[in-house]
């Protein structure tokens, strides 16, 4: 097994500590903050870990949780089994292999 190193995405945690249970919950606090962004974009920022963020956004959402960005980004390590080879056996699914076609004229015997 190796390590790889991940950042955790905490913001439905902080969401939940603060008594903001639904995404909707956001989105009248980031408005009054000026950022602007839709409903289904909170949704999708708040479930999932985003790859990138506005440094805006981000700001905004330390004020309204009162949290640095720290408590919303953490670094962590995570043990990763290494892959096994798939087809190491041939091809097939499973114990399952193709046999190989015969082709013979039908008035000749096998």
């Amino acid at each position: 097994m190796t390590t790889k190193t991940v950042l955790r995405w905490n913001l439905r945690q902080l969401m939940a500590e603060n008594g903001m249970f639904h995404t909707t919950d956001l989105v009248e606090p980031l408005h009054q903050r000026g950022v602007e962004i839709s409903r289904q974009m909170v949704h999708r920022v708040a479930t999932k870990a985003p790859q990138r963020i506005n440094l805006d956004l981000l700001a905004a959402l330390c004020d309204i949780l009162s949290c640095t960005p720290n408590d919303l980004l953490e670094l962590a390590r995570e043990q990763v089994r290494e892959a096994t080879a798939v087809n190491d056996t041939g091809p097939g699914i499973g114990a399952l292999r193709p046999i190989r076609a015969r082709i013979r004229r039908p008035d000749q015997p096998d």
